[in-house]
């Protein structure tokens, strides 16, 4: 009896054993297919957004399409579209019709920006749309003399920085550049190239700031395509999360996470110089008054020798358009009069309209940006006077021009605290 129930019970444990490896095939068929699945879904998502952000290869054919008509040039045409020498490298663009790479050009690296027409969107499936392009080379128009292009020039300054003492001698900087293949004169199709380029407030912010080192230098042109000299070192601090962790880690961990991989402080304290002579520099500067109205830390970067460049020129604003802007907005509370990140005025609730000064000087907010980077690691000897004289310039209200006095001291006594602490070591 006993061996006849034997082969039974394993003829029921085989079965089981089978059932078993069967179910566990089926369970690894699943999850290779789901894994497979969900790979392919992040790859198409990954691959569909770089093809939508990075469309340099479109900008180079646009651009060298009106290079060879002969309606733009410029001092990188010719290495672009003809010796192909001027290259494309990593996309780091963020917008699709700002197109933004890594480039080389001979000895020079830097990053290369163009401009493209309106993206269209379409389902899949769909022929897309021809892209809409703006026309942004239809001026200087055919016949139109140097004499007038200056002219157009100087009037399209005067209208974003106001009456301003030094304009003509901006206008014939700006001629210089204007002048690609440096022949002495500027050619139809070079001034079409400086006219487009001069409607992007960020290249002309990029001009008048550049001779003062606090942005980087335009290397070269053509159309509406600039490159710019690379900033090897950027944020000014702080720690890009995955964006799945930003909404995990709180607020304060996330401001001390941000100064962990600085320099050591006194390059800290030069990079910090820096900032506070670009303060003072567009504090009633050569060409007026200009307001920062986002300092950001992501806006600006350092060089290897720890010298501060502003890398996003959008981030300023001349006073005057500043203004202007405010004086148009209706408001019904003061939060409804900001520009930009964090520049602000006040509502005037009998008119409801926005005032047009500023409520903090850049001063301010630049002192402010700074607080946490250069207290931490603060030689122990002057990190209470350090702290005193942030904070008092923290507290600064109004516009600089009306209080040009107590601006002047703050910014001074500051500068001159930090080039004690430096102005011995190697970092100066």
């Amino acid at each position: 009896m006993a061996k006849g129930l034997f082969p039974r019970a394993w003829v029921k444990k085989s079965f089981y054993f089978q059932a078993r490896i069967s179910f566990v095939r089926v369970n690894y068929l699943f999850l290779t297919w789901l894994t497979v699945l969900v790979g392919s879904w992040v790859f198409y998502v990954q691959y569909s957004a770089y093809t939508e952000l990075c469309r340099g290869h479109e900008c180079k054919n646009a651009i060298c399409d009106k290079y060879r008509r002969g309606i733009i040039d410029g001092s990188a045409c010719s290495s672009l579209c003809d010796k192909e020498t001027l290259y494309m490298g990593r996309c780091l663009s963020t917008l699709p019709n700002n197109q933004v790479y890594t480039g080389s050009w001979g000895d020079h690296d830097g990053i290369i920006h163009c401009k493209l027409g309106e993206v269209v969107h379409y389902e899949l499936g769909e022929e897309p749309e021809p892209r809409r392009e703006t026309p942004v080379f239809d001026k200087p128009t055919r016949g139109t003399s140097v004499e007038k292009f200056k002219e157009m020039v100087f009037n399209h300054l005067k209208s974003k920085l106001g009456e301003q003492a030094n304009l003509a001698s901006l206008v014939s900087q700006i001629l210089s550049v204007a002048d690609g293949n440096r022949d002495g004169r500027v050619s139809l199709p070079e001034a079409r190239s400086t006219w487009a380029l001069l409607q992007m407030d960020e290249v002309l912010l990029g001009l008048l700031l550049q001779d003062r080192g606090h942005t980087p230098r335009l290397i070269s042109y053509c159309g509406d395509l600039y490159m710019t000299e690379r900033v090897p070192y950027g944020p000014l601090y702080g720690l890009s999360l995955p964006w799945p962790l930003v909404s995990w880690v709180p607020s304060g961990l996330q401001r001390s996470m941000d100064q962990w991989f600085t320099p050591s402080w006194p390059r800290k304290a030069k990079i910090s110089m820096g900032l506070l002579e670009l303060v003072e520099d567009i504090f009633h500067g050569t060409y007026g008054s200009f307001l920062i109205c986002d300092l950001a830390a992501a806006h600006f970067g350092y060089t290897d020798r720890h010298e501060l460049r502003l890398t996003n020129t959008q981030a300023v604003v001349p006073e005057e358009e500043f203004r202007h802007t405010m004086r148009a907005l209706k408001c019904e509370t003061d939060a409804d009069c900001i520009y930009g990140a964090d520049c602000e005025t006040s509502c005037d609730l009998s008119e409801r309209r926005c005032r047009e000064e500023p409520f903090r000087p850049n001063l301010a907010k630049a002192c402010e940006a700074l607080k946490d980077y250069l207290l931490r690691g603060a030689p122990s000897g002057m990190r209470e006077e350090l702290e005193r004289q942030l904070y008092a310039c923290m507290a600064l209200k109004g516009s600089a021009g009306q209080m040009n006095m107590e601006h002047s001291l703050i910014l001074n006594n500051l500068k001159a605290l930090l080039w004690k602490q430096i102005s011995h070591t190697k970092d100066s």
